[in-house]
């Protein structure tokens, strides 16, 4: 048989497979439950139904962002039977699906944890240099980062569910017996020893029970979503010409192919085109709003291409309301459009550019967070906290838009997370990567980078299996008593 890439399957996960796809919709009626009951052999009770099990494993990872991916093949390459779930038809979260690139750098010496230092090598192979030299930022292109994704998963043995929900999780005994999840013939179920919440939102986390937050604790706000795009056929030669020589910006010290431009006004950084959005304000093209932020980062690997890192959509909208959010959407992309056509109007080097793709998900920089074992404050920024059961570190400056920001810490400082930040009292077999781990509003505003969500996924896989190996529930497990040469990251 033809080998493609899709996850290998045997006869009998073929037939479960092929009875989700007879049943339909398993809530539909009792005739197809039975159906699905006698492909499959084994579901579970929810409420008055019967829902499939599709798949029964070690290891179950909600959400295929870069933490949930991370956690995903460093569980299995570890020898969990892992299953990474993900709503979209691409791994990479917000650094695929949201075209958030380039990856922020930590500001921290040594912060590679060895999974993100691959990432950065399987780009370099396939013709994407990450580094520009000077920023230290990593530069890369969208649609190579999901093929790495993909090719990483399969090489570790990854289960992927696409175009998969997360419904509900099923409790008992202070642990997580089974999600149930939306799939593309219907409601299943997925049983685990293991579970990772990398959904971005704590979703699996709150439906499970645990003790949250959501945005500031002063005000309630989250911090402003943003509707990020791709723009194509600029001339980033002349957008240059203009830019870094013209009006003798200097902020972006990075030339071509890595070139950046941006504004953000009301802050401490002045920048030269502050005044050129400001003219759009006066004009009646563009609304205050619109013109409050904007930044654009060339692509590499594809030329005349910047990814918009804008509109910043005003914080009355909500990352955490439903209704409040799809507003959003719909307004974003009224700003998205009113942005792009003033700078095809005005801006050197965008007289033939178009809107070439829109991200298929608002970027949410923080929306809820766990209250775990150890709640990291702004203090442990400040004072460089360091943990014995750290998992990485980062010296990413506070970045609270509408609220924050700090002064970065002193060249080779550093604060480290602990693997305590990612466990809770409530559930025994969770852990929770990515943006939403246990931190206040304003540290979270630190952390929340990719680079530094990726290595956190990647402790959380590694000790995901250890547990499993040691037979040690996944909130007792003491990353300081796992052999150094196992850890992703040992702390100073």
């Amino acid at each position: 048989m033809e080998r493609s890439f899709s996850i290998p399957i045997s006869r009998r996960d073929l037939l479960k497979l092929a009875g989700v796809t007879a049943a339909g919709v398993v809530l539909s009626g009792s005739k197809t439950v039975e159906a699905a009951e006698k492909t499959s052999g084994d579901y579970v009770k929810y409420g008055d139904k019967k829902i499939f099990v599709l798949y029964s494993v070690d290891v179950c990872i909600c959400g295929g962002g870069p933490s949930g991916t991370a956690a995903a093949v460093n569980a299995a390459r570890n020898g969990a039977k892992t299953l990474l779930i993900e709503r979209g038809i691409a791994l990479g979260g917000l650094g695929v699906l949201g075209c958030v690139y380039p990856f922020m750098d930590t500001h921290a010496p040594d912060s590679d944890t060895p999974y993100l230092a691959e990432l950065k090598n399987r780009l370099r192979a396939k013709g994407i240099e990450p580094f520009d030299g000077v920023t230290q930022q990593t530069w890369h292109n969208p649609e190579i980062l999901a093929e790495i994704h993909d090719e990483m998963c399969e090489e570790a043995g990854v289960n992927v569910l696409y175009q998969t929900v997360l419904v509900d999780s099923l409790t008992s005994g202070g642990k997580i017996s089974a999600i149930i999840i939306q799939t593309i013939a219907g409601l299943a179920a997925v049983k685990a020893k293991i579970f990772i919440d990398a959904t971005g939102d704590a979703y699996l986390s709150r439906v499970s029970g645990v003790e949250y937050e959501r945005g500031y604790e002063k005000t309630g706000n989250n911090q402003p979503l943003s509707f990020r795009f791709e723009m194509g056929g600029i001339d980033t030669k002349k957008l240059y010409q203009y830019v870094a020589i013209d009006l003798q910006e200097d902020w972006c010290k990075s030339k071509l192919p890595y070139f950046e431009i941006a504004e953000a006004m009301h802050r401490k950084q002045r920048y030269k085109l502050e005044a050129f959005m400001a003219r759009g304000v006066e004009t009646g093209e563009i609304t205050q709003a619109e013109a409050e932020y904007m930044q654009a980062y060339t692509i590499i690997g594809k030329n005349g291409v910047m990814s918009m890192n804008c509109p910043e959509i005003p914080v009355k909208f909500s990352a955490t309301d439903p209704v409040s959010y799809s507003k959003a959407v719909t307004f974003g992309r009224k700003m998205m459009r009113n942005i792009a056509r003033y700078l095809i109007k005005h801006l050197p080097g965008f007289e033939n550019a178009f809107i070439s793709r829109e991200a298929v998900m608002l970027g949410a920089r923080e929306s809820w967070r766990i209250k775990g074992k150890y709640y990291l404050v702004e203090d442990d920024y400040h004072n460089e906290s360091k943990f014995p059961d750290a998992v990485c570190r980062t010296a990413w400056f506070i970045d609270a838009h509408g609220e924050k920001v700090s002064e970065k810490l002193p060249k080779g400082s550093f604060y480290e997370i602990p693997y305590r930040a990612l466990i809770t009292d409530k559930i025994s077999n969770l852990i929770v990567v990515g943006r939403c781990i246990s931190a206040s509003f304003i540290l979270q505003a630190s952390m929340r980078i990719q680079p530094t969500c990726i290595s956190i996924g990647e402790g959380a896989g590694i000790a995901a299996a250890f547990g499993l190996k040691n037979n040690i529930a996944a909130n007792m497990i003491d990353w300081a008593k796992i052999p150094a040469h196992q850890r992703s990251y040992v702390s100073c």
